[in-house]
Parts: C-alpha cells; structure tokens; sequence
C-alpha cells in the first residue's frame, strides 16, 4: 500500500474520532455503517433467525456493539475475534449537574478511568452524550445524543504567579475539588441546578419537564491533525481506543467470506475495568456466540466446541518509545511508531498473550506482509491490561493482546503514527479470514 493510501485510511480514522466524542456517538456511527452494509440489526428480547454468510449486529445499552458475519458453513463453527473498547478515560458530568461558586456556573464532574488531568486544562471543551427523554414509548423514555460541538466549558489554571512551584512539582489537582468546569456566568434567579438544567433542555430542544436523566461528558473539541514534516504523526482526542474500533470496523466490513465466523465486539467500560452490563467481564459476548453456534447446532456441548478452536485478539493500543524518557523502558522490547503492529507479552497476564498467540501473530503478520514489533512493560513498573485476559478467563477461549504504538496515552490529546492504522487494518483483515 502506498504512502498516500496510508495517509488516507488515517484521514479516515481522524474523521471517525472527530464524530464520536462519548461511546454512544462511537456506536451509533457503527450502527449506521454496519446498516449501509446491509447487515440486520438484532434485538437481545427477540429471537434470532441466522443464515450462513450473512452480516448481523446487536447493541447493548447503546454503549456496546456485537457484528459478526457468519461463514458459508456453520455445521463446524469457529470464530475469529477483534475485542476493543469504545470508552476513553476523562471526566463525567455528575447528576446534579451544576454548582453556583461565587456566581458562576461551574459542572460537577468526577474523574472516569485514569486520565492525565493536567492535560484537560486551558484546553477548548466541548459537551457530549446523551440524554434520557420521557415519552410514549413502552417503556416511557427514549435517548438522546447530545454533541455541543463548540467549546462551552473549561478547566482554567492558576497563573503561575500564585502556583510558583509548579514547572518544579508538577500541576496537582484535587479530584474532588478541582474538577468544576467552568460553564458561564450564573442567573441569579434560578438554582445553578435548575440553571443547568434549563439550559440543557432549551439546547436539546425538550421540555424541562421530559427530562429524565443524562449522561455527559466534556472532551476536547480541537479536531485531529497530521504533523510533522511528512506528515507522519497525527495528533487528536480518544486514540485510545476508537483507533481500534476503526480498524476492527473497516476490516470486517471489506474481508471476504472465510471458514470462521467474524466478529467484532466493541465493549464500555474498558477503562473502569469491564465488570458491567455493558463490559467484557459481562456476559454480553458469550450470550451472542452462544446464539450464533445454537442457531445452526443443537448438540449441548457446541460452544465449547467452537471455542476450543476460536481465536480472540484483543485489540487495545501500546505504549510508543518517548524520546525523552528511553529510562521508562525495557531497552529490548520497546515500540516506535511506524514501524509496525505490537504484540503485547506479559508473564503476569495482565496482557493474554503466550506463546501460542505470538506464533499466531507472526503468521498473520507474514500473510498479511505487516512490520511488527513486541512490547514487553519495564519490569518495575505497574503494568496496564486490557479486555484480553477478561475475554480469555470468561470465554475459555485463546487470546492475544496487539495495539498500536502511541504517545500520551489517556491524555485529552494523544499522538501516534500516521501509517501504523494502516498496519493494524491490514492483519486485523487477515486474522479475520483464517
């Protein structure tokens, strides 16, 4: 593939990031791709109908997403698994919503995951999510997207006049007192609750009384950028992990029919570690294979089966080599950008992958004709995890760990590679078509 064609497929990504700021606008923009493609949606309270070598999706909770295409013959099923996340860590509006401080009209919010809260000060912020509207329906409410799209609130810093120590010690922030959002000059006629609250509704355009709930989050509306000389690095919000869902996306929808099922599940709740309705330590993904393999198998034992000869990969991104700090390490197993896919190795598990995987990995990587690289975490350090061993204990099924390289991970604003999308693409595509 072509520079320009790599320069391209990141332009893609860049575009996916930049119209979908919270995990609901994520799969919504799934949903609709998916449904161009002509694939059914399925409902979880209905029963399913499958057919070989066609193309389904399912939503849980609007947060999560299940496709898969099953294969031309299903009487031996296997699967082929991309598992990524559709959250990114950052901050959370709370239910109250808004507090007056000194006549100001400031959002309450609490930190989501682990991200680098320095980074989301004196930066433009936008607000998204979605909003739950009472209504006629069955079951009384309906949700909302919500996307401001413009800068309406911001997280300002002290000037260093009054935090001199600062460039010494590093910007600290107080988690519960620090994290008011700055949202506009307070109406003193009303409550700041009830200010917010008719703000919301008037922007939304519902009535106040409609309004049941929300879920909202401010992200930073800049939108990504190629930079560098040749334009090798891009620069933009939430890398971690919609670069992933991207590549998963873009790759079952342009593989062909092959032996194996192909699925993709795109889970919340990554960064606050999986254990819900909507996570992959939920029973979201098994219950759908489990469906998939019974619908053309009615032997007892047919998951276990298809399990014992299913691969998953799970799909996160991966710590890039910092300029400056080469100390943060391990001096032979560490990543540059764009110079291909990471597998991700830890003897603890916290990443799935064991040997078996990486002899997978390198399989695919040679069939596919991608660079790769192996990550391995500076032994003294904390080492992060991702959905791969969650997936791999609940499902019983083999898993490894691969991702991009990148820098600034969990910051308001991360960087990577603009050809490494094109390298996570092309085996993701080869890994689905065993």
């Amino acid at each position: 593939m072509t520079a320009s064609n790599s320069l391209s497929i990141t332009g893609q990504l860049i575009e996916f990031i930049d119209t979908s700021p919270t995990p609901w606008h994520a799969v919504s923009r799934t949903r609709q791709s998916l449904k161009e493609q002509n694939y059914t949606e399925l409902i979880e309270a209905q029963s399913w109908q499958l057919k070989p070598n066609t193309g389904y999706f399912v939503v849980r909770e609007e947060a999560s997403l299940i496709a898969f295409r099953t294969s031309g013959k299903m009487t031996n099923t296997q699967f082929r698994i991309i598992g990524a996340h559709t959250d990114s860590p950052g901050l959370r509006i709370k239910p109250s919503g808004a507090q007056d401080n000194g006549g100001y009209l400031r959002l309450n919010c609490e930190v989501y995951g682990g991200p680098i809260l320095a980074t989301f000060t004196d930066r433009d912020l936008a607000l998204a999510g979605r909003i739950l509207v009472r209504d006629g329906s069955e079951q009384g409410f309906s949700s909302r997207l919500y996307n401001s799209k413009k800068a309406l609130v911001r997280l300002p810093n002290l000037p260093i006049h009054l935090n001199r120590s600062v460039n010494d010690d590093g910007l600290k922030i107080h988690k519960h007192k620090d994290l008011n959002l700055l949202l506009s000059s307070l109406d003193e006629a009303l409550p700041a609750r009830d200010s917010f609250s008719q703000w919301l509704c008037e922007t939304a355009a519902i009535e106040q009384n409609d309004l049941l709930g929300f879920e909202l989050l401010p992200y930073d509306v800049q939108p990504g950028a190629f930079f560098g000389i040749h334009d090798e690095f891009i620069a933009v919000r939430q890398l971690d992990n919609l670069a992933s869902c991207h590549a998963a996306i873009t790759a079952l929808l342009s593989t062909p029919e092959s032996a194996a099922t192909k699925v993709i599940a795109l889970f919340d709740h990554e960064e606050v570690g999986s254990s819900s309705y909507t996570g992959a330590d939920g029973s979201f993904l098994q219950d759908v294979l489990q469906r998939i393999v019974h619908a053309f198998n009615d032997e007892k034992d047919a998951l276990a089966k298809a399990m014992a000869q299913s691969w998953l990969a799970s799909a996160d991104m991966a710590h890039a080599w910092h300029p400056s700090h080469s100390d943060c390490y391990d001096g032979l197993h560490h990543l540059k950008v764009n110079q291909g896919l990471a597998l991700k190795i830890n003897s603890s598990q916290r990443y799935a992958t064991n040997a078996i995987g990486e002899a997978l990995f390198m399989q695919v990587a040679e069939k596919a004709n991608v660079p790769v690289q192996k990550y391995v975490h500076r032994a003294d350090l904390s080492c992060g995890t991702t959905i791969g061993p969650v997936s791999a204990a609940r499902l019983g099924i083999r898993t490894l760990d691969i991702g991009v390289p990148m820098w600034a991970m969990h910051s308001a604003r991360e960087s990577c590679g603009s050809h490494d999308q094109t390298h996570y693409l092309n085996w993701i595509r080869a890994f689905l078509s065993p």
